[in-house]
């Protein structure tokens, strides 16, 4: 029976909805998966070029080794830098309690009865409930890395078995278009993290260098957290911008200080990310702005931080591999944000 246009989008629809609610239920499984086959995608040149001249084993384990070490030294940074945070909410808690008392005496004294009803709902238990749930959810990345990493060594062993067997498939054009779309897409996202990587390490060390310059607390934990999180467009640098400027506020009791902080820090995020990682990125690597928040929240709100982190690669890999296909290049193209060509 032929399906009418509106009930294909409709089928289309409902089957989106449904894969969504897989990749949701089964987050152990796919979430991990999703990140070793990333990992693939930037490790592959290295154990092909060290392939080429040691014996493809010790070319694996040289390759695990080195992504071991970069996926540890992120989750150590990412557990060092929000543990110290939260130790630090724990120790201050007190004066978190003396500031925001003092703030909602000042809301009572401007007419607002409200002041009342909202103090009764922060205490110090409630900093320290927030503080333990962080440092519980920091625990469960190391159990995420270490999956991850067992998918990427099995992973490592397929990606040349995998690619001659598509490109034994002559008979079906759609494989080899498809193992043309991943090649790009693996060069596509190696370029993506390089620049992401580089505005990242900037990132950091000029949040780093503006804390020390002020003074304020936790300064070398305020740069780590801004390296970490500019891998997140929008929502990272959000975050890694407003956390520092409640300490400052906490910690100068100045409005002038936090409105100093703010703008410093939101200046810094966006002449690096808006302005000089456009252009490093060149046009290739150019996606709408729109998909790529939309990435982002759909990203966490399948998968959790993982999942937005992961997003804008996915959004990536997904166009690449549009591309190859004549029925698919349009939506790559309209998604894109690229300016089309004059003429």
């Amino acid at each position: 029976m032929m399906i009418e246009g509106g009930g294909r989008v409709l089928l289309g629809l409902c089957a989106a909805v449904l894969v969504g609610a897989a990749l949701q239920a089964a987050q152990a499984i796919f979430a991990p998966v999703a990140f070793a086959l990333f990992v693939i995608a930037l490790v592959w040149p290295l154990q092909r070029a060290a392939q080429d001249r040691i014996p493809a084993g010790i070319a694996l384990i040289g390759t695990v080794l080195v992504s071991l070490a970069v996926l540890a030294g992120l989750a150590y940074g990412i557990v060092w830098a929000f543990g110290r945070v939260a130790q630090w909410v724990l120790a201050n808690a007190g004066q978190l309690q003396s500031l925001y008392a003092a703030k909602i005496a000042w809301l009572e004294s401007q007419g607002i009865a409200a002041a009342g009803v909202m103090s009764d709902q922060f205490d110090v238990r409630w900093l320290v409930r927030l503080a333990q749930g962080v440092l519980a959810q920091l625990q469960g990345i190391v159990s995420f890395v270490v999956v991850t990493v067992v998918f990427v060594i099995l992973g490592l062993l397929e990606v040349r078995p995998a690619a001659a067997q598509l490109a034994g498939l002559e008979a079906y054009p759609a494989a080899r278009r498809v193992l043309a779309g991943l090649a790009a897409s693996a060069a596509k996202l190696r370029a993506y993290m390089l620049v992401r990587s580089f505005a990242s390490v900037l990132t950091g060390v000029f949040v780093y260098a503006f804390a020390r310059f002020m003074g304020l607390d936790l300064a070398a934990e305020w740069g780590v957290i801004a390296f970490v999180l500019n891998y997140i467009p929008f929502i990272g640098p959000l975050v890694a911008t407003v956390f520092p400027t409640l300490v400052g506020l906490l910690q100068f009791g100045s409005w002038q200080a936090v409105a100093t902080i703010f703008a410093a820090l939101q200046v810094i995020q966006f002449l690096i990310g808006s302005y000089l990682e456009p252009r490093l990125a060149g046009r290739q690597l150019t996606v709408s702005p729109f998909m790529v928040l939309a990435a982002v929240f759909f990203g966490a709100f399948l998968w959790g931080v993982p999942g937005a982190f992961i997003g804008v690669p996915v959004l990536i890999a997904a166009l690449t591999i549009c591309e190859q296909f004549p029925g698919g290049a349009w939506v790559a193209r309209l998604l894109s944000g690229r300016h089309p060509d004059p003429g």
